[in-house]
């Protein structure tokens, strides 16, 4: 398992997919591209799926996600994305009351039962006492972390 923190942005692509049946069928399909804002976050999703789709693909609608935090499985079943929702425990020193926040993730994993073991590999690092209050099944096909390309680290420190 491992994490990562960034802007993460929800992108909905639209375009006619062939069915296993040879039939042509328009479709919407959901991704998540690292992007520091919406019109770097449509240019990235544009770049990435042109080499999936070949013909014509609409980006239907792009929003900023309600997670910075992902956590990636190097499990090769992990094909599922779950969002998660996570309250932090703290104690109000003033009142001595019980405080919860809550947190979002999004989480790779195969099932719901991994889902929740994956959550828990992760948080099981950290000091804080958290409860998970929900994951839900996602309708995701994937995610696009930013990736430096080959001219910008051929650069010197200095132009970049």
């Amino acid at each position: 398992m491992r994490s990562r923190t960034a802007n993460w942005f929800e992108c909905k692509i639209r375009y006619e997919k062939v069915m296993e049946d040879g039939l042509q069928k328009k479709v919407n399909e959901n991704y998540v591209v690292d992007a520091l804002s919406f019109s770097e976050a449509e240019e990235r999703i544009i770049e990435e799926m042109s080499s999936y789709i070949s013909g014509e693909f609409d980006v239907a609608d792009i929003k900023k996600a309600a997670y910075k935090e992902i956590f990636f499985s190097d499990d090769e079943m992990a094909d599922k994305w779950y969002k998660a929702k996570l309250q932090f425990i703290t104690i109000d020193e003033k009142t001595e009351k019980e405080k919860r926040s809550t947190v979002t993730y999004l989480c790779q994993a195969g099932s719901f039962n991994g889902a929740v073991k994956n959550i828990e590999e992760v948080m099981g690092g950290t000091m804080i006492d958290y409860v998970i209050s929900s994951v839900n099944e996602t309708t995701l096909m994937d995610v696009f972390e930013y990736k430096k390309s080959v001219k910008e680290s051929d650069k010197p420190e200095y132009e970049q």
